[in-house]
Protein backbone atom coordinates (compact mmCIF):
# COMPACT_ATOMS: atom_id res chain seq x y z
CA UNK A 1 0.00 0.00 0.00
CA UNK A 2 1.29 3.87 -0.58
CA UNK A 3 2.20 5.66 1.67
CA UNK A 4 0.29 8.39 3.51
CA UNK A 5 1.63 12.17 3.86
CA UNK A 6 2.53 11.90 7.58
CA UNK A 7 5.68 8.99 6.51
CA UNK A 8 6.93 11.12 3.96
CA UNK A 9 9.52 13.87 3.62
CA UNK A 10 7.61 17.26 2.43
CA UNK A 11 7.29 16.64 -1.85
CA UNK A 12 9.96 19.12 -4.06
CA UNK A 13 6.36 21.82 -4.21
CA UNK A 14 6.71 21.63 -0.35
CA UNK A 15 3.27 20.40 -0.29
CA UNK A 16 3.41 16.72 1.24
CA UNK A 17 0.09 16.03 0.28
CA UNK A 18 -0.38 14.29 -2.78
CA UNK A 19 -0.64 10.42 -2.23
CA UNK A 20 2.75 9.09 -3.53
CA UNK A 21 3.25 5.75 -4.10
CA UNK A 22 6.67 3.20 -3.43
CA UNK A 23 7.52 1.06 -6.59
CA UNK A 24 5.88 -2.29 -5.30
CA UNK A 25 2.62 -0.05 -5.90
CA UNK A 26 3.27 1.01 -9.41
CA UNK A 27 4.49 -2.31 -10.13
CA UNK A 28 1.16 -3.72 -8.90
CA UNK A 29 -0.92 -1.40 -10.45
CA UNK A 30 0.27 -1.48 -13.95
CA UNK A 31 1.26 -5.36 -14.22
CA UNK A 32 5.31 -4.89 -14.29
CA UNK A 33 7.94 -5.81 -12.23
CA UNK A 34 9.78 -3.46 -9.36
CA UNK A 35 12.60 -4.32 -11.14
CA UNK A 36 11.33 -3.31 -14.66
CA UNK A 37 10.15 -0.06 -12.58
CA UNK A 38 14.18 0.40 -11.39
CA UNK A 39 15.08 0.07 -14.91
CA UNK A 40 12.65 2.46 -16.43
CA UNK A 41 14.27 4.88 -13.37
CA UNK A 42 18.00 3.67 -14.55
CA UNK A 43 17.66 4.53 -18.25
CA UNK A 44 16.03 7.76 -17.63
CA UNK A 45 12.13 7.38 -18.69
CA UNK A 46 11.19 7.60 -14.97
CA UNK A 47 11.76 9.86 -12.07
CA UNK A 48 10.47 9.61 -8.94
CA UNK A 49 9.01 12.56 -7.34
CA UNK A 50 10.53 12.51 -4.00
CA UNK A 51 12.29 10.22 -1.53
CA UNK A 52 10.86 8.90 2.03
CA UNK A 53 12.29 9.55 5.30
CA UNK A 54 13.64 6.30 4.95
CA UNK A 55 14.83 7.10 1.50
CA UNK A 56 12.70 4.97 -0.16
CA UNK A 57 11.78 6.23 -4.17
CA UNK A 58 8.19 7.76 -3.82
CA UNK A 59 6.35 8.49 -6.93
CA UNK A 60 3.19 10.72 -7.86
CA UNK A 61 0.15 9.16 -9.94
CA UNK A 62 1.97 10.52 -13.43
CA UNK A 63 4.39 7.49 -13.05
CA UNK A 64 1.67 5.05 -13.29
CA UNK A 65 0.59 7.02 -16.81
CA UNK A 66 4.50 6.70 -17.86
CA UNK A 67 4.44 3.19 -16.80
CA UNK A 68 1.43 2.35 -18.75
CA UNK A 69 2.86 4.67 -21.80
CA UNK A 70 5.99 2.87 -21.85
CA UNK A 71 3.92 -0.55 -22.07
CA UNK A 72 2.31 0.51 -25.04
CA UNK A 73 4.76 1.22 -26.82
CA UNK A 74 6.56 -1.73 -26.19
CA UNK A 75 3.16 -3.35 -27.21
CA UNK A 76 3.82 -1.50 -30.67
CA UNK A 77 7.15 -2.74 -30.84
CA UNK A 78 9.28 0.06 -29.67
CA UNK A 79 12.40 -0.87 -27.86
CA UNK A 80 13.52 0.82 -24.91
CA UNK A 81 16.49 3.44 -27.14
CA UNK A 82 13.65 4.31 -29.17
CA UNK A 83 11.40 5.60 -26.21
CA UNK A 84 14.08 7.28 -24.61
CA UNK A 85 14.69 9.26 -28.22
CA UNK A 86 10.82 10.36 -27.80
CA UNK A 87 11.44 11.37 -24.38
CA UNK A 88 14.60 13.28 -25.03
CA UNK A 89 13.30 15.08 -28.31
CA UNK A 90 10.14 16.21 -25.95
CA UNK A 91 11.88 17.16 -23.01
CA UNK A 92 14.31 19.09 -25.61
CA UNK A 93 12.18 20.20 -28.62
CA UNK A 94 12.10 23.69 -29.38
CA UNK A 95 8.75 23.87 -29.41
CA UNK A 96 5.53 22.82 -28.42
CA UNK A 97 4.64 22.31 -31.82
CA UNK A 98 7.54 20.56 -33.32
CA UNK A 99 7.43 18.17 -30.14
CA UNK A 100 4.04 16.96 -30.79
CA UNK A 101 4.28 16.72 -34.53
CA UNK A 102 7.38 14.12 -34.12
CA UNK A 103 5.05 12.16 -31.91
CA UNK A 104 2.39 12.34 -33.68
CA UNK A 105 4.82 10.93 -37.09
CA UNK A 106 5.74 8.28 -34.76
CA UNK A 107 1.85 7.53 -33.78
CA UNK A 108 1.09 8.04 -37.64
CA UNK A 109 3.90 5.37 -38.47
CA UNK A 110 2.84 2.73 -35.82
CA UNK A 111 -0.66 2.96 -37.29
CA UNK A 112 -0.01 2.16 -40.43
CA UNK A 113 1.76 -0.57 -38.97
CA UNK A 114 -0.70 -1.54 -36.82
CA UNK A 115 -3.07 -1.39 -39.39
CA UNK A 116 -1.27 -3.81 -41.80
CA UNK A 117 -0.51 -6.54 -39.09
CA UNK A 118 -4.44 -6.40 -39.05
CA UNK A 119 -4.94 -7.32 -41.98
CA UNK A 120 -2.58 -9.85 -41.93
CA UNK A 121 -4.24 -11.36 -38.75
CA UNK A 122 -7.66 -10.97 -40.42
CA UNK A 123 -6.50 -12.57 -43.53
CA UNK A 124 -4.87 -15.71 -40.96
CA UNK A 125 -8.59 -15.57 -39.05
CA UNK A 126 -10.44 -16.52 -42.51
CA UNK A 127 -7.57 -19.17 -43.54
CA UNK A 128 -8.07 -21.02 -40.15
CA UNK A 129 -11.75 -20.60 -40.38
CA UNK A 130 -11.81 -22.30 -43.70
CA UNK A 131 -9.46 -24.73 -42.58
CA UNK A 132 -11.33 -25.98 -39.58
CA UNK A 133 -14.61 -25.83 -42.19
CA UNK A 134 -12.71 -27.80 -44.04
CA UNK A 135 -11.26 -30.44 -41.58
CA UNK A 136 -14.73 -30.74 -40.12
CA UNK A 137 -15.49 -33.35 -42.59
CA UNK A 138 -13.01 -35.28 -41.91
CA UNK A 139 -14.54 -37.02 -38.90
CA UNK A 140 -17.17 -38.76 -41.75
CA UNK A 141 -13.72 -41.15 -43.04
CA UNK A 142 -13.77 -44.00 -41.57
CA UNK A 143 -11.52 -44.67 -38.45
CA UNK A 144 -9.44 -46.99 -40.01
CA UNK A 145 -8.54 -44.60 -42.92
CA UNK A 146 -4.83 -44.28 -43.46
CA UNK A 147 -3.65 -40.99 -43.46
CA UNK A 148 -2.10 -41.33 -46.37
CA UNK A 149 -5.50 -41.73 -48.30
CA UNK A 150 -5.98 -38.01 -47.22
CA UNK A 151 -4.07 -37.03 -50.47
CA UNK A 152 -6.57 -39.00 -52.69
CA UNK A 153 -9.30 -37.53 -50.53
CA UNK A 154 -13.03 -38.36 -52.09
CA UNK A 155 -15.15 -36.60 -49.21
CA UNK A 156 -14.54 -32.82 -50.28
CA UNK A 157 -15.40 -31.62 -53.25
CA UNK A 158 -12.41 -31.62 -56.00
CA UNK A 159 -13.39 -28.58 -57.33
CA UNK A 160 -13.20 -26.61 -53.85
CA UNK A 161 -9.10 -25.40 -53.05
CA UNK A 162 -8.03 -27.01 -49.87
CA UNK A 163 -7.02 -24.08 -47.39
CA UNK A 164 -3.48 -23.73 -47.62
CA UNK A 165 -3.05 -24.92 -43.97
CA UNK A 166 -4.50 -27.98 -45.01
CA UNK A 167 -2.87 -28.46 -48.15
CA UNK A 168 0.66 -27.36 -46.69
CA UNK A 169 0.11 -30.89 -43.94
CA UNK A 170 0.55 -33.24 -46.83
CA UNK A 171 3.12 -30.63 -48.60
CA UNK A 172 6.36 -31.83 -49.98
CA UNK A 173 5.55 -35.34 -49.01
CA UNK A 174 5.54 -36.50 -52.92
CA UNK A 175 1.61 -36.56 -53.25
CA UNK A 176 -0.04 -33.36 -54.82
CA UNK A 177 -3.80 -32.09 -54.55
CA UNK A 178 -3.45 -29.96 -57.32
CA UNK A 179 -6.10 -29.89 -59.64
CA UNK A 180 -4.25 -31.56 -62.44
CA UNK A 181 -4.18 -34.73 -60.26
CA UNK A 182 -7.79 -34.60 -58.68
Amino acid sequence: MGLVPSDLDEDRDGHGAERLLQVGDIARAVGKTVRAIHHYEDVGLLRPHARSKGRYRLYDQAAVTRVRWIGKLHDLGLSLSQIQEIVAFWESAPSAPEAMAQVRSIYQQKLEETRAQIARLSSLERELEASIDYLDTCDTCAPDELVAACTDCNVHDRKQAEPELVAGIHGGNGHSRSGADR
